[in-house]
């Protein structure tokens, strides 16, 4: 095919690398990454050229580094890569001043790493996503990554699209996922730590109608990184599941989640709290840990409640039924 024939429309372009045309268009005028070549009717043709030059831009941004920085360094690459080709000194690819450009999202004073998990969803690169998070949780352990990259960066990815006419769902949604993704692959991620022996396991649940498990999952996966059985319920727990569960496991800790204050429940809390099993004499009853923020600032009364997900590790680590 000829060279015509063989670019392709900016529509194409931005599908193969997840943004959109505007992005496209901002690119070209901001940075001069746009095609080398456009039709009569100045419809912009990408190259394989220059369809390369904006990869390696995703690449670089997805490492956190800055848009104007990485479309530099793009450029750059590619010019380098033609004197190699051509023996010849190469030439910027449109010759267009380039200007900075502030971040995608508004992550403000966070972790690099949080910059480029941005912004690879925001070009809806799972490959990325999942190499970056993987790579994080077995380097650094879970809970830290998990409250200095993964909660900044859903935060950041909610309120863009939050305040932006573009209401990207898809994006949340999918970051969301790949997180999933991580915090159930930690015992691959990270070695273990011995499990705790004759110690029952904490349930962990969503309360009737809640469908946010994320958080419950991080708990789930830093338990199990501290050796501390669990199970497991996840989103929308019915009240009579919820029940029937705590009396054929006997948990040493039973962990309602509520992310939203219509979710909370305070009467299946203390039906929970007031269940026991056990021989007579030797009754034994599990800790309800009323956890999220559909719970309130204060704790139920009788309850116990903790501010973080360390607080919770740590209390859950020691727990024995009562």
């Amino acid at each position: 095919m000829d060279d015509a024939a063989a670019a392709l429309t900016s529509g194409a372009v931005a599908r193969r690398l997840g943004v959109s045309p505007t992005t496209l268009r901002s690119w070209d005028r901001r940075y001069g990454l746009g095609p080398a070549a456009r039709t009569q009717g100045r419809h912009r043709r990408w190259t394989p050229e220059d369809i390369a030059v904006l990869e390696h831009m995703c690449r670089l941004t997805a490492s956190g580094i800055p848009p104007g920085e990485a479309a530099r360094l793009a450029a750059d690459g590619s010019r380098a890569a033609s004197e190699e080709t051509t023996g010849e000194p190469g030439a910027p690819a449109t010759g267009r001043r380039r200007r900075d450009a502030s971040t995608v999202l508004p992550l403000g004073d966070v972790r690099q790493e949080c910059r480029g998990l941005a912004r690879a969803a925001v070009r809806l690169d799972a490959q990325e996503m999942q190499s970056r998070l993987d790579s994080l949780v077995g380097e650094h352990g879970l809970v830290p990554v998990w409250e200095e990259v993964m909660v900044p960066t859903l935060r950041a990815v909610g309120r863009k699209w939050e305040l932006s006419d573009d209401r990207y769902v898809e994006v949340e949604h999918l970051l969301s996922w790949h997180i999933s993704t991580t915090l159930r692959s930690v015992p691959l991620l990270r070695p273990r730590t011995a499990p705790l022996l004759d110690t029952p396991p904490v349930l962990l649940a969503c309360m009737p109608d809640e469908q946010h498990t994320l958080p419950l999952e991080a708990l789930n996966a830093a338990l199990g990184e501290n050796g501390v059985p669990t199970r497991m319920l996840g989103a929308a727990v019915p009240p009579e599941a919820l029940v029937a569960a705590v009396r054929r496991i006997g948990p040493s800790a039973v962990v309602l989640w509520s992310q939203a204050r219509s979710t909370a429940g305070e009467a299946l809390a203390r039906r929970v709290a007031a269940m026991e099993w056990g021989p007579a004499g030797a009754r034994r009853r599990a800790l309800v840990l009323p956890s999220g923020p559909g719970w309130g600032r204060s704790a139920l009364t009788g309850f116990t409640r903790c501010g973080s997900l360390r607080d919770a590790i740590t209390l859950l680590s020691a727990a024995r039924p009562r």
